[in-house]
């Protein structure tokens, strides 16, 4: 079954959330993306496990030039850490490579809960976090940054996000980044870690059978074009939202759409009937 003219009016809208969301909290939309995704390609007929690998593999893709435009609209602003990006981001594309070889042998409902429950952990860890002190200064040890790049872009690549809605809660609370350093730092090193995850997918998949047309392993041509097509351009909108909102609201945005994703994900909606 080919995707519908409804399928691809809401993956156009979804690349524009997404965008949004990337630039204005350093994340790479997979959040909103992934779930979108699964549904359409499940709504085409594709198993479950198939889907949510795709739609893993697809968000990563789309995270790259997402992650590039609004890395570079975070340094026009001087909120991005290139030190901590760089290092994070080299050691992040190692750990998401393994992760997203080890995603293609997991069941796709273990991926999709495992999903949202990453997603829960990193809203409830800014959720529960003492107010810090503005004036802190942040980590600059290359070793630190390297212990924490490479577990965090394994999950990443393991779960199917860029890793900036784990990384920035880290970057914030253990490295002492202030929030927009933390967002805009986090968008460079995603450049790296979706780089890594998206190979994976691509090579795990290239013999699989049950693939959408179009695609290069669970990388599929089609989506990422719609969802990049409008994500890349918003991103920077996103960007210049985010400097114009204080440290405050900007944490409880990301509270607020962390918590909804991760339910979401983890069937906590379908559970209630909520159809939202």
């Amino acid at each position: 079954m080919e995707m519908q003219i409804n399928h691809i009016i809401i993956l156009l809208i979804t690349g524009l959330g997404a965008g949004f969301a990337g630039g204005l909290l350093g994340v790479g939309g997979c959040f909103i993306m992934v779930p979108i995704q699964f549904w359409v390609l499940t709504s085409l007929g594709i198993d479950t496990t198939t889907a949510i690998r795709i739609a893993f593999g697809t968000g990563l893709a789309v995270v790259l030039p997402t992650a590039i435009s609004s890395a570079l609209g975070h340094h026009r602003k001087q909120a991005v850490l290139w030190k901590a990006g760089v290092i994070l981001g080299m050691t992040g594309f190692m750990g998401a490579f393994l992760g997203g070889f080890i995603a293609t042998h997991i069941p796709g409902n273990f991926l999709k809960v495992g999903f949202g429950m990453a997603i829960l952990a990193g809203a409830l860890r800014m959720l529960m976090s003492k107010p810090f002190k503005a004036d802190r200064e942040p980590v600059d040890k290359p070793l630190i940054f390297m212990l924490w790049g490479f577990p965090l872009g394994m999950v990443s690549g393991m779960i199917g996000i860029g890793g900036g809605v784990l990384m920035v809660p880290v970057m914030v609370h253990a490295l002492r980044f202030k929030i927009h350093q933390a967002v805009g730092t986090s968008s460079a090193l995603m450049i790296l870690t979706s780089i890594g995850a998206v190979i994976a997918y691509m090579v795990k998949g290239w013999q699989v059978s049950g693939l959408p047309a179009y695609s290069l392993g669970y990388v599929n041509l089609v989506q990422w074009v719609i969802l990049a097509g409008t994500s890349v351009p918003m991103a920077q909108g996103g960007v210049k939202a985010a400097h114009k909102l204080p440290a405050k609201y900007l944490k409880w945005i990301f509270i607020i759409i962390m918590f909804y994703m991760g339910l979401k994900m983890t069937g906590f909606f379908s559970l209630l009937h909520v159809p939202i």
